[in-house]
């Protein structure tokens, strides 16, 4: 019998007996576990877990929901259920610097990154080019304080007319509003280009340069309606010295970007991120 392939994701508050229980329920119904993470927070008393499974193709996600429904109950969980096969869909947002954009293209076109782009929104014309040549629809909204809040609806629309799963910031130098951020809570995903939360703002390796520093980074984050503060999803560092100049920095952060946001953007589709306050739990 052919099989079908799921995500499975929970929370709850921690207490004994939800993995023998939900394992058990999903052991009923012919369920196989290929992959299993689970945490439980100390300091919060919540506990995280994620299933990747397959069981029998003539299950229906509504019958396996059903199934599921007494240890759903019974521990009060926020249980999400994902088709593995089922490529998300994304929205991604850049500037005039392209190099993120192009890298999740890159990663898309070679299969590291499973997902869709619907649609590509800029405030520039920079990344056109690139854009069509991949075949993608490209919209050129100007930002200005007068028509940010036209914009914003415009791309609500969008996202809802898509079905987009997730908004990737790829180096989009405009600060959403913050009924927007709010509203997109967990669903937009921004890369700093510096290591959070030291040197925010403009020019940061400027500052960086200024200051000597001996590490420059990125951070990948989920937006939220306080600047550069929302839940940290992915970070790396780079070694640098004293006889690199500002620009040089600039290349080897411009390097650090990309992979920053395409591995965060992967582990959100993947569903390996879980909000948990205001910071995430990651199952790598």
């Amino acid at each position: 019998m052919s099989e079908k392939e799921y995500i499975l994701t929970l929370s709850c508050d921690d207490q004994s007996a939800i993995v023998a229980t939900l394992t058990g329920r999903l052991a009923d119904f012919g369920g196989n576990i290929l992959e299993s993470a689970q945490f439980g927070d100390g300091t919060t008393g919540r506990f995280f877990m994620r299933i990747r499974f397959v069981c029998p193709a003539d299950k229906t996600k509504d019958q396996i929901r059903h199934a599921l429904s007494p240890a759903v109950a019974r521990f009060d969980m926020r249980l999400n259920l994902y088709e593995a096969d089922k490529l998300p869909k994304i929205i991604v947002m850049v500037s005039r610097f392209d190099h993120c954009f192009e890298h999740l293209l890159y990663q898309i076109r070679v299969g590291w990154l499973k997902a869709e782009i619907v649609a590509v929104v800029s405030n520039h014309e920079d990344a056109r080019a690139s854009a069509e040549a991949a075949g993608l629809p490209y919209y050129h909204w100007p930002v200005s304080k007068d028509n940010k809040a036209e914009q914003e609806a415009r791309l609500q629309e969008l996202a809802d007319s898509t079905g987009a799963d997730l908004i990737v910031l790829a180096r989009y130098m405009q600060v959403l509003s913050d009924n927007f951020s709010k509203a997109q809570f967990g669903r937009i995903i921004n890369i700093h280009h510096s290591f959070l939360p030291s040197f925010k703002g403009a020019k940061p390796y400027h500052q960086a340069y200024d200051r000597g520093v001996k590490s420059i980074g990125a951070t990948a984050h989920y937006v939220t309606a306080d600047l550069d503060e929302g839940p940290i999803i992915e970070q790396q560092t780079e070694r640098v010295g004293h006889a690199l100049s500002a620009d040089d920095l600039v290349a080897v952060g411009r390097d650090i970007e990309t992979r920053v946001l395409a591995k965060a953007v992967k582990l959100h589709l993947e569903r390996r991120v879980f909000l948990n306050g205001h910071r995430t739990v990651v199952f790598e």
